[in-house]
């Protein structure tokens, strides 16, 4: 038979698309089934073949966003097209198999799994060698498990960057050519750890710096194990975020390219980093005290809580994340012992609230041009953004006059030997916030203010005046 016109068997999971869709099907069920997990292992006790029917059977997965393999699509349409029968074989279930297959409009047959055989080494093999007959067909495959397909093709081809499975793989058949999957890279890990977003964490030096008490090494050591605590708990809870939020994601016309839901990083590298950053987080915490670990713990619990439930319940998702901000400061309080002030926990809860408002603003604007009438995972409407962009403003100007306030209390003349110098923070802010909201309502605001205050070079020069303010009036 003409290599030309040789039938060409696909595997799925791994080849055709950088994602397995049985992770991904637990991670569905997980989010919106959460009381269906305990089945698990009861289906599995029936087979795997089972278990990925009945998940099948329960969750839904938006085939067109999966990250698929384009390079190797391109070249299976070219072999299409030059009369080669293409057939889609995989281990996942056949209800997903077709709906990919119907997708791509690419395939001439499919075999898939159907509750009782997993169609994956051997079952895989035998299934094409019944199908087409041993050494009648050529396989393109990306795992060991593929190897026993190998050795009935007679031509193959290899999707992965491992060349020991390269080199089996050429022991068992011609391996016509190689393609490479997404490498594990130190910028996928750091992006997938938002290793920027630990500038956040810098709360936790702020009720330090407001009681000034910064001539104590050891409070500055202790806040810094802290800081390494928080920032650990954080990158967690973001992995977390961005498992349980893959599809949401790759709808987004940014998030799309995070490492998890661009097949970058895969779902078992993801399921084993977050708990290892969270025992190292909570080891840190521990170190430091118990104050400090319940503060760190119900950050943990209410960004988890955030990540599966709030974020899809209008407003209640902004109050959240001005809480989460907030906490920072509490846990900062907690772990050098300092008494916080209840001018700092309403003027921060008021800002980050008109920041959280900002984040949804940013999103829904960026949305609104594609005629999306509602936020995929949100509760918002697209129509939401003009109501979303007055709460955020009436909530930051609140903000600053909690400040105002505090400026003409008993404590600034307490701690400050010229407090007057205060005064200048306000237009600060003021111009800071407004600035803010301007450049959301342009629609060029990050999908995090705070990510873009410390990108922005008015935010910058605000930002290092309004700490001059602050210093000079203790100072001078």
């Amino acid at each position: 038979m003409s290599p030309n016109h040789r039938p060409l068997a696909v595997d799925l999971d791994g080849t055709l698309i950088h994602t397995d869709l049985l992770h991904e099907s637990v991670l569905s069920l997980i989010k919106y089934k959460p009381y269906l997990v305990f089945a698990l292992p009861f289906w599995l006790l029936k087979g795997k073949a089972l278990l990925k029917q009945r998940l099948a059977n329960e969750v839904n997965i938006n085939i067109s966003t999966l990250p698929f393999n384009y390079e190797l699509i391109d070249w299976l349409r070219a072999q299409k097209n030059l009369g080669r029968k293409i057939i889609l074989c995989t281990a996942s279930d056949s209800s997903f198999a077709y709906e990919i297959a119907k997708h791509l409009d690419l395939f001439d047959t499919v075999l898939s799994s159907q509750g009782i055989n997993n169609l994956s080494g051997e079952n895989k093999a035998a299934a094409l060698c019944d199908t087409f007959g041993t050494k009648q067909f050529d396989y393109i495959g990306n795992s060991t498990t593929d190897l026993k397909v190998w050795a009935k093709a007679q031509n193959g081809i290899v999707v992965s960057n491992s060349k020991t499975l390269r080199d089996q793989a050429a022991l068992c058949t011609n391996i016509e050519f190689s393609l490479n999957q997404p490498e594990i890279s130190i910028r996928s890990i750091a992006k997938a750890l938002r290793v920027h977003q630990w500038i956040k964490n810098v709360l936790l030096f702020i009720p330090l710096l407001a009681a000034h008490k910064t001539d104590s090494p050891n409070a500055w050591s202790t806040l810094f194990l802290g800081f390494i605590a928080f920032s650990f708990c954080a990158s967690a809870v973001y992995i977390i975020n961005d498992l349980l939020d893959l599809e949401s994601d790759r709808n987004h016309v940014r998030k799309r390219y995070r490492p998890f839901a661009a097949g970058n990083l895969s779902i078992p590298f993801g399921i084993a980093m977050a708990p290892f950053l969270l025992l190292l987080s909570f080891g840190i915490a521990s170190y430091i005290g118990s104050a400090f670990l319940i503060c760190l713990l119900v950050y943990c619990v209410i960004t988890c809580v955030y990540s599966w439930r709030l974020k899809q319940w209008v407003l209640m998702d902004c109050l959240t994340l001005a809480i989460l901000y907030t906490l920072r400061i509490v846990a900062g309080a907690a772990a050098v012992s300092v008494a916080l002030s209840f001018w700092l926990l309403a003027f921060s809860i008021f800002l980050f609230l008109s920041l959280a408002f900002i984040k949804r603003y940013a999103e829904l604007e960026i949305q609104a041009p594609s005629g999306i009438y509602k936020v995929h995972g949100r509760g918002y409407f697209t129509s939401d953004a003009p109501l979303i962009q007055q709460l955020g403003i009436t909530s930051g100007y609140i903000s600053i006059l909690v400040l105002a306030l505090y400026l003409n209390s008993d404590n600034v003349i307490r701690l400050y030997k010229t407090p007057e110098i205060l005064w200048a923070a306000i237009p600060l802010i003021l111009l800071w916030l407004s600035w803010m909201w301007l450049q959301a309502h342009r629609g060029l605001m990050h999908d995090d203010p705070i990510v873009f205050a410390i990108k922005d070079k008015l935010s910058l020069i605000v930002g290092t005046l309004f700490i001059l303010t602050f210093v000079l009036a203790s100072w001078w």
